[in-house]
């Protein structure tokens, strides 16, 4: 029997018809061609990729790998041997992921009944809200405070049984601030799983890693997009308490990461002096660009740890400000929220990107 279109979508669940969808960036090939510009003179700052790339070790990992039509470690025993050498921690306790958003996936599919909840502190990483509405799960938000710092009161006066993950971004994204380790404790101590996502973590120096090993309620999410410049490969992987991670590796894909990864992050640890020498320029640029944008009468940079730097509008049209610099190729991140609506967030580039987009700026300042 012939199955309509209208029949089968009687059948899908009716909570998935309104999520909204986490709204991603556009792929440089596809903003070059919808503004007609060249696609070597687009400027792209709006996804805080590393602008160094990856290892040069990487590209030849992968120009002499030969085995991509045999399955991959399911298990990632050797990746997880090397990432535990990185972090200190045993390797039975990392599960590796297509991506650090797989490892938020699979922590909400541990925990979150249909009608349970999360709890996000906006403005923060929007991927948290749609995630969790595949598990029929909602969202209860407690605003940041001050320069975005958490109200760790108003978190813990919303917590009730139903919360079942407190979501903490650290470097937070896009406001570019670390939580303190003394808040941390206070949100561990009430003994709600509490998933700290770390994707800038090289940036800022800082990690709550450590306190793992005291706090079993307690995850930690990273990724190789950002440090070691693998975004488009999907590398990520979490630290959970032992047994937590032997049941995630029980329900994750069976070959979530592929061989290419794998051996991305295996030649990304052998040119791991490489890579964190680029971290160190990253964020040398970071400070200068921070520095640089303050003398820019039309913005307000707030302090950032991570590899990226929010600015607020202060005078002019921020669509006016948009429209400027993509007529002259460059893209920044710009937001919905009506929270960050007079907002742009930019990635760090290379010297001369910076630099690029400062002249920019400085033109559009004359007419601001």
């Amino acid at each position: 029997m012939k199955i309509s279109i209208e029949q089968m979508g009687s059948k899908i669940r009716a909570d998935l018809r309104d999520v909204q969808p986490y709204v991603a960036v556009e792929p440089p090939e596809r903003v070059a061609d919808r503004f007609g510009i060249p696609y070597d003179q687009i400027l792209k700052l709006d996804a805080n990729e590393n602008p160094y790339g990856c290892s040069p070790k990487v590209t030849e990992a992968l120009s002499k790998y030969g085995r991509y039509h045999v399955y991959p470690d399911t298990i990632c025993a050797e990746s997880r041997e090397l990432i535990s050498h990185y972090v200190g921690v045993d390797p039975e306790r990392i599960v590796l992921g297509n991506g650090s958003d797989e490892i938020i996936d699979l922590v909400f599919r541990l925990f979150v009944h249909p009608g349970d909840e999360i709890l996000i502190c906006p403005p923060t990483f929007g991927y948290y809200a749609s995630s969790v509405a595949s598990c029929a799960g909602e969202v209860r938000c407690v605003e940041r405070i001050g320069l975005f710092e958490l109200d760790v009161p108003g978190i813990l006066s919303q917590l009730h049984e139903r919360v079942k993950v407190i979501v903490i971004t650290s470097p937070n994204n896009p406001t570019g601030n670390c939580v303190s380790e003394e808040d941390l404790v206070s949100l561990l101590d009430t003994g709600v799983t509490v998933l700290v996502d770390e994707a800038y973590a090289e940036f800022s120096g800082k990690s709550c890693i450590p306190l793992t090993a005291e706090y079993e309620n307690l995850i930690v999410a990273r990724t190789f997009s950002k440090w070691a410049g693998l975004a488009g490969l999907r590398a990520g992987y979490g630290i959970f308490a032992r047994d937590l991670a032997n049941i995630v590796l029980k329900i994750k894909p069976p070959y979530n990461v592929s061989v290419a990864a794998q051996a991305a992050i295996k030649a990304s640890f052998e040119d791991l002096d490489y890579l964190l020498e680029k971290v160190k320029i990253i964020v040398a640029e970071r400070d200068r660009l921070l520095g640089e944008l303050r003398k820019i009468a039309f913005l307000e940079p707030y302090p950032s740890e991570a590899n990226f730097v929010l600015c607020k509008i202060t005078r002019g049209s921020l669509a006016n400000i948009r429209a400027g610099l993509e007529a002259q190729g460059i893209f920044l991140r710009y937001y919905d929220d009506p929270r960050l609506r007079s907002n742009l967030r930019i990635s760090v580039g290379t010297p001369d990107q910076n630099d690029r987009l400062l002249r920019s700026l400085r033109e559009i300042e004359e007419s601001v």
